[in-house]
């Protein structure tokens, strides 16, 4: 059981980046040598069978011959050089037999006192000896083994040679390339939409790459390394490569990771294989996606004793500082952490400009809209406002999701067309997961997560500062119970003190509920109090919003500090983080208290929320306001909340 609320927290998106690496030298040999084997037991196998299927041919001795022929058993001979072959009446029998070297059959049945008169009844069929068979068979078990030992050694000599050519190449870039003449992978700023700031910073850039001497004949040099910032899923990448679509230059991409080996110095020889790659294709762009893979700050003690990532960012510095005033490579990277950049590689000369990427806002979102909606047939009732007003916090990549998720929900449902509808289910199932109707559950536990959901959704419609309800749900979503969706009136950049102290008291209406109805409590609001908790601490140590502490920063991002200390240690005493624990329980417990007043005040109003929610399991905005005046309860209008402030 949880309550989402969405303000300006983009929901996580787990990046499947599974990347294909060719095989390493051990595997690849090991492969070879099997397949010779294998080639080795069908050539033997082959050989087995043609020596066996001549094996069932019986030999026999001329003076047997003879005496059948006498006896009239025989009705043709066939005659190969020495060999003879006899056919018998009776039966299809082939017997084998040989005759004197150096005389003729005549001759030799002659010598045997054969009658004419039986020889004459005989079909004799002399046929011409080529030796092919005789020979290839003779010397089969000699030249066979011999062709495979040579196969065998030059397939060897063939792998070891690949081996080296591959520990050649081994420090040689692995950046991918993408040809601006290629217009199937061309992006363009009309491919990009909710950046407008970023797009403006970058057109210079743009103008640089398609006429440098417009600059260079002024003294200007533009920047050499343009750093953009910002949250995951906000289009760095995709910017990167609209700003090299723009300018029709060639786009080396590569991830920071792709730098770092086991072997230490090869991240360093492939910074350097690839900006000598893009100096000789300028003017072009580099890409590194994550630099803060390899460009973390140095000398922490992070990573042991292994300094290949350090040697790595030393080269990238290097090659950045070396460019000379004519050349026209431009070297772009991303990261979602560049507190933890190294100060070197933000020095003026390198990464010197940088351009943060925020979450779009309502406009931004509904351009974004559109443009993943171009290969999509839409309904006539699909309003792409109503949905942009709807994912505030949502990033570039969440609302792609989103539309992407309305198209396969009205596949599955065998439409052609995606409805308003399908885009609305879509938005809570990016966030929270699909609905799990097969997750039945008890009716006491009904119960209690419609009271549970009642208690937030009550909370926050009586505090001031506290979001609207957009939705209440029990039915199981992703790992919740249930749910209750928040969604504020207008896209907000900033949170007052205030704004978070209401928030606290929403996310512990859940507990107060199943306390003050069942007299107990269940693992329901675990999920609730840990997000609070940590509410509450950043406001002491983060946001300076503690009258006990004042305006002082105890913490970092992630509440570690990494840099001048060990790794996990504060920056203050044992006896500041017991002050802290105590304004912390002394936040919560003050919001506790505020939420305990307002459903003891509206006990009514809960009862009622609670029991519609168990009839019909979900309540829209419109039904919910509805109870809200039933109950005495003035729903919260934009108008009130720019009044607040």
């Amino acid at each position: 059981m949880a309550f989402f609320q969405m303000n300006q927290k983009s929901p996580k998106e787990n990046k499947g980046d599974n990347k294909e690496k060719k095989g390493g030298g051990a595997p690849s040999f090991w492969n070879s040598v099997l397949t010779t084997v294998l080639i080795f037991l069908v050539l033997s196998a082959l050989y087995s069978f043609i020596v066996e299927s001549r094996s069932k041919e019986v030999m026999i001795p001329i003076s047997e011959v003879v005496s059948d022929i006498n006896a009239g058993k025989i009705s043709e001979i066939s005659v190969k050089g020495e060999e003879l072959l006899l056919t018998y009446k009776d039966t299809e029998e082939i017997k084998k037999a040989k005759k004197e070297p150096g005389s003729s059959v005549s001759e030799t049945f002659k010598n045997y006192n054969v009658a004419p008169e039986k020889l004459s009844a005989v079909k004799i069929d002399i046929q011409n000896q080529t030796g092919f068979g005789f020979w290839f068979l003779t010397l089969a078990p000699f030249i066979l083994p011999i062709l495979f030992i040579v196969f065998f050694i030059w397939f060897l000599s063939r792998q070891v040679k690949g081996a080296g050519m591959q520990a050649f190449s081994f420090g040689q870039s692995k950046a991918r390339i993408i040809d601006p003449n290629d217009k199937s992978q061309k992006i363009t700023f009309k491919d990009v939409a909710g950046v407008k700031e970023a797009k403006e910073e970058l057109l210079e850039i743009v103008d640089f790459l398609k006429n440098p001497k417009k600059f260079l004949d002024i003294g200007a040099r533009i920047p050499k390394g343009i750093l953009l910032m910002g949250a995951p899923g906000t289009g760095k990448t995709l910017l990167a490569r609209a700003v090299a679509g723009e300018a029709g230059v060639p786009f080396f991409s590569i991830s920071g990771s792709e730098f770092v080996e086991m072997f230490v110095g090869v991240g360093a020889s492939r910074v350097r294989d690839l900006f000598q790659m893009a100096k000789k294709a300028a003017p072009a762009i580099i890409f590194v996606d994550e630099i803060d893979a390899v460009g973390r700050v140095r000398g922490t003690g992070v990573g042991g004793g292994n300094d290949e990532r350090e040697q790595t960012l030393n080269q990238i510095l290097v090659e950045m500082d070396g460019f000379e005033p004519t050349e026209k490579v431009i070297v772009m990277a991303a990261t979602n952490r560049p507190d933890v950049l190294d100060p070197a590689l933000l020095r003026p000369g390198r990464f010197d400009r940088r351009v943060t990427i925020d979450l779009p806002d309502r406009e931004g979102r509904e351009e974004i809209l559109k443009i993943h909606s171009k290969t999509k047939p839409f309904a006539e009732d699909v309003k792409l406002t109503v949905i942009a007003e709807r994912t505030p916090g949502f990033s570039g990549a969440d609302l792609y999701s989103l539309m992407n998720e309305g198209a396969i929900l009205a596949a599955r449902e065998n439409r052609k067309k995606v409805a308003q509808f399908d885009l609305i289910r879509s938005i809570e199932k990016v966030m929270m997961g699909p609905e799990r109707r097969s997750h039945l559950l008890s009716k006491k536990e009904k119960e209690i997560t419609a009271y549970h959901e009642a208690g937030h959704a009550l909370i926050s419609s009586v505090l001031s500062y506290a979001d609207p309800v957009h939705k209440i749900s029990i039915i199981s979503r992703g790992r919740a119970a249930g749910y209750t969706l928040h969604l504020p009136l207008e896209d907000r950049k900033m949170q007052s003190k205030k704004e978070f102290l209401d928030d606290i008291a929403v996310s512990l209406g859940g507990y107060i509920a199943e306390k003050m109805v069942f007299g107990d409590l269940t693992t329901g609001p675990s999920n609730d109090l840990q997000v609070l908790t940590a509410l509450a601490r950043d406001m002491v140590t983060k946001f300076g919003m503690s009258d006990e502490m004042g305006p002082v920063a105890l913490e970092g991002e992630g509440g570690r500090v990494l840099f001048g200390r060990g790794v996990g240690e504060h920056e203050y005493s044992e006896k500041v983080a017991s002050s802290i624990d105590t304004e912390v329980s002394s936040i919560i417990n003050n919001a506790y208290k505020r939420g305990e007043e307002v459903l003891k005040t509206h006990r009514k109003a809960l009862d009622a929320i609670a029991k519609i929610l168990m009839e019909v399991e979900t309540i829209e905005r419109e039904e919910f306001e509805k109870i809200l005046i039933a109950n005495g309860i003035t729903p919260k209008k934009k108008l009130d909340i720019e009044h607040q402030a």
